[in-house]
């Protein structure tokens, strides 16, 4: 999903509050190498002590504490620039009577985009069928590859995702393991356990 252009909210800004930013800074930076980049969520109650305690709003603190768990998401993205082929695929995996392929990736100068479908056969009350089918997918690549979804869309019994992934893979894909993961809820929440790996 592309990101809107940042502009700054105000031009006031109080510069004797430098110091503090700077820390605040300098903890955020602590807190990520304590956790190693995998902070949870504080419990609602240690939320509620400390909204008394600094007097401080508790839904400012679910919120900033929402925005710190979810840091891996504010990492720059690629935008893939350059179009210069598509690569068959032409794999899938049946699963739980769905078809989970990759038909085709498509290749850029500066990143490669995987097309990952899931097909099934609709059944008789297509509301709660949609429904189950909403979840989020997670590809993993390896160390060395960045993947990032850029959002999905469908109709009864097809749904469809695109992953852009940095750097461009090579145009020899034989070897490479897809490996798809699927959560509830987004930024990797509440995993479902379904899993499915293709080998090219």
């Amino acid at each position: 999903m592309k990101r809107m252009h940042f502009d700054q909210p105000t031009e006031h800004y109080d510069e004797r509050l430098i110091p503090i930013d700077e820390q605040i800074c300098s903890l955020l930076k602590q807190r990520k190498e304590i956790s190693n980049n995998n902070p949870g969520f504080p419990p609602l109650e240690d939320i509620s002590k400390w909204a008394e305690k600094f007097n401080l709003y508790e839904d400012l603190l679910r919120s900033l504490f929402g925005v710190l768990e979810n840091d891996d998401h504010f990492r720059p993205q690629v935008e893939p620039i350059d179009f210069q082929k598509y690569i068959p695929v032409l794999k899938s995996v049946e699963k739980d009577k769905c078809l989970y392929s990759v038909t085709f990736i498509r290749q850029y100068g500066n990143a490669s985009v995987v097309n990952f479908n899931i097909d099934w056969e609709p059944e008789m009350d297509p509301n709660r069928e949609r429904f189950h089918r909403h979840s989020f997918w997670e590809l993993w690549l390896g160390e060395g590859y960045d993947c990032r979804v850029t959002g999905g869309g469908g109709t009864d019994g097809h749904i469809s995702y695109n992953f852009i992934v940095s750097p461009p893979l090579p145009d020899n894909i034989s070897g490479l393991d897809l490996n798809f993961k699927e959560y509830q809820t987004p930024f990797k929440g509440r995993p479902t356990g379904l899993e499915l790996v293709m080998h090219l």
